[in-house]
């Protein structure tokens, strides 16, 4: 059997003027805008996380230091499925702009705040960078969803993966520069502009990278224009997404050593979340304009790619948020050469995402090199699991770019297979649902992931010891190391139980990527799509 959208739907294909007739010129230039405009993203959420120390000092803010990070990611995170929704309506480079512009104004501000002292409403520094950054948020998160959206325009699914590949070249650069970056403009940067402080280079880097990727956008891009007149967009759904996705993320967060699962502030979170978002389903399915247009979900090859997706976004996180505490707490490394081990991981990754996109543009058969990645990543994974208390430094490293060559896969490969089997309406919603689940997947990982590591550390330390460990947060744009091991090598209790602990972790996250390699063979392999027009065929 086949599925096919409804007739409606059917009926505004072509949804968008198609890009055939553009030189390989034109599309290369805007290729090469959205890659910068996803790299301002992408640099983003590494840069800051070395400025942070310096800032929190600055600003006097250690008691608000988890909401800088978690302000960017509620925002980033709740918007993400909104402007899929945007550009199956409007004009895709008009939305593209917009995104780029608000966070350009987001990273103004951020690297404004506190010059000014306490403003009305906003408060001290702190809270303006707080508040500042989820403005920020509001622009990254078009950032990403629209970079695939329209990479999806500009090429068709047989020659979409080499392109597509580039995406994961992109995070892997930026996880690379990023803390380099952050590092050296914060320690150094400090006089480069007369006045202004070296943390605050880190915001306003963005601004001539930003103007760059707009002049690209501008004057390369096709304006994407829908054929047809849009239909009015849901705000009463927009509003109770955000009110359902905004509270989940916070109570994911949250430090579970102060606020546990059980505790009435994070429970009241995860009821408002489940509220909302049970409302916005029953709206979804009654609205004849919805954000997500929940038919999706009878495209197998969508439900069984965007689970896989969900899975994998916990098991990234798994590894790059608790290997450099293995580093810090059981090898006894500083926080630098912690954050250098993560290289290798993002050169594999940077090479298996291109490669499983040459690869698949040039052979077709997407699946076979996502269980490729995955069993890859099964190795690695099992490597990190059963590493001893003294394994040498540069072996880590060696696991590390086993498991990003696993990793790089499922960059590009899952959302073409989702693109592949969606009618060019929908492909805005398909796409940044792809997005988005990886995303959320992400964070409930990261956030149950913690906990097993709290509770291992309580059972394996005297209550003292174990109760400061507890009191680490992981927060979005990294872990924050423990100050125990800043006067040297822990020890050998305190290396014992964390190497127990983060064994377990990586232990539960082999459990993800089983769950990952299980959906993905489920996930139906359709002939690619040699033009944007044809129709996709998806099974049932």
């Amino acid at each position: 059997m086949t599925f096919c959208f409804q007739s409606a739907t059917l009926s505004l294909f072509p949804l968008f003027i198609l890009t055939e007739n553009l030189t390989h010129r034109q599309k290369m230039l805007t290729f090469g805008g959205i890659l910068l405009a996803m790299f301002l993203g992408a640099l983003d959420q590494t840069i800051v996380s070395t400025a942070l120390p310096r800032i929190v000092a600055d600003l006097q803010g250690l008691d608000r230091f988890t909401w800088v990070a978690t302000a960017y990611l509620v925002a980033s995170t709740a918007l993400v499925p909104i402007y899929g929704k945007l550009a199956d309506m409007y004009s895709r480079r008009t939305i593209e702009v917009t995104a780029v512009s608000i966070f350009l104004v987001g990273s103004m501000l951020c690297g404004l705040a506190g010059e000014f002292g306490p403003l009305p409403l906003l408060g001290d520094g702190m809270n303006q960078l707080v508040v500042f950054r989820a403005i920020q948020g509001l622009g990254g998160a078009g950032l990403f969803a629209m970079a695939f959206i329209i990479i999806a325009d500009l090429f068709a699914p047989a020659e979409r993966g080499r392109y597509q590949g580039f995406t994961g070249a992109v995070f892997g650069t930026s996880s690379v520069l990023g803390p380099l970056l952050g590092g050296f403009l914060t320690d150094r940067g400090t006089g480069l502009i007369p006045g202004v402080a070296g943390w605050r280079l880190v915001f306003y880097v963005n601004l001539p990278l930003g103007a760059l990727a707009l002049w690209f956008i501008l004057t390369q891009m096709p304006p994407l224009r829908p054929r047809t007149e849009p239909k009015p967009f849901d705000f009463l759904s927009a509003v109770l997404l955000m009110v359902g996705l905004g509270p989940l993320v916070v109570a994911l967060q949250l430090n579970k050593a102060q606020y546990g699962w059980t505790s009435p502030l994070t429970l009241g979170l995860l009821a408002v979340a489940v509220l909302a978002l049970g409302l916005f389903v029953v709206r979804s399915l009654r609205h004849e304009n919805p954000i997500l247009n929940f038919g999706l979900f009878k495209n197998r090859v969508f439900r069984t790619a965007n689970a896989a997706l969900f899975l994998m976004g916990g098991a990234f996180l798994g590894v790059i948020i608790f290997e450099p505490l293995f580093m810090v707490n059981v090898l006894g490394e500083t926080a630098t050469r912690a954050g250098i081990s993560l290289i290798p991981m993002s050169l594999g990754v940077v090479t298996g995402s291109m490669l499983a996109g040459q690869m698949v543009s040039r052979f077709g058969h997407y699946k076979r090199w996502m269980l490729a990645g995955l069993a890859l990543l099964l190795v690695g994974l099992s490597l990190l699991a059963t590493m001893p208390v003294d394994v040498p430094y540069y072996r880590v490293l060696m696991y590390l770019a086993i498991c990003g060559l696993g990793l790089g896969p499922t960059m590009p490969l899952y959302t073409l297979a989702v693109q592949n089997a969606t009618e060019p309406a929908l492909m805005g919603q398909a796409t940044s649902a792809s997005q988005f689940f990886r995303q959320i997947g992400g964070a409930i990982a990261a956030s149950v992931l913690g906990t097993v590591l709290t509770l291992t550390l309580a059972q394996n330390l005297p209550a003292t010891a174990a109760s400061s460990a507890a009191q680490q947060t992981v927060v979005a744009e990294g872990p924050a190391l423990p100050s125990a091991t800043a006067t040297g090598r822990p020890n050998e209790a305190m290396r014992q139980a964390f190497s127990k602990a983060i064994s377990r972790v990586y232990f539960f996250n082999i459990f993800l990527v089983v769950g990952g390699l299980i959906m993905t063979l489920f996930v139906p392999e359709l002939p690619l799509r040699k033009a944007n027009e044809q129709v996709p065929v998806a099974a049932e």
